[in-house]
């Protein structure tokens, strides 16, 4: 099983950029499909992106893409995400997750296992 820790969080003006990242603990990390989520207050979880194991292939929401770079580095056991142009409406709790298989982030992020703290992304306007 993976062990996950969110970090890069923390507070931007509009149009401003982070990057999240995702440590990730144990030896089958590389095995493991990796992906982001998010929720805003009073909003359910919701899927942003995700990268195959080898880091070949990527998936990311449709409102997302453009903005929102996922990448991974294996040797690290790291998975990041670089957002730019940040919106006030991208303000909410960023988590990571692992799944099998690239396809399983089609899923309801309610079928996902346990999850990390998250990192808090604020972005004012």
């Amino acid at each position: 099983q993976v062990q996950l820790v969110e970090s890069g969080g923390g507070l931007v003006q509009a149009g401003g950029s982070l990057r999240l990242s995702c440590a990730a603990s144990g030896r089958t990390f590389s095995s493991y499909a990796m992906g982001w989520f998010r929720q805003a207050p009073g909003k359910e979880r919701e899927f942003v992106a995700a990268i195959s194991w080898s880091g070949g292939s990527t998936y990311y929401a449709d409102s997302e893409k453009g903005r929102f770079t996922i990448s991974r580095d294996n040797a690290k056991n790291m998975v990041y995400m670089q957002v730019n142009n940040l919106k006030p409406e991208d303000t909410a709790v960023y988590y990571c997750n692992a799944a099998r298989h690239l396809s399983d982030y089609l899923r309801s992020p309610l079928d996902f296992g346990s999850w990390g703290q998250g990192t808090q992304v604020t972005v004012s306007s």
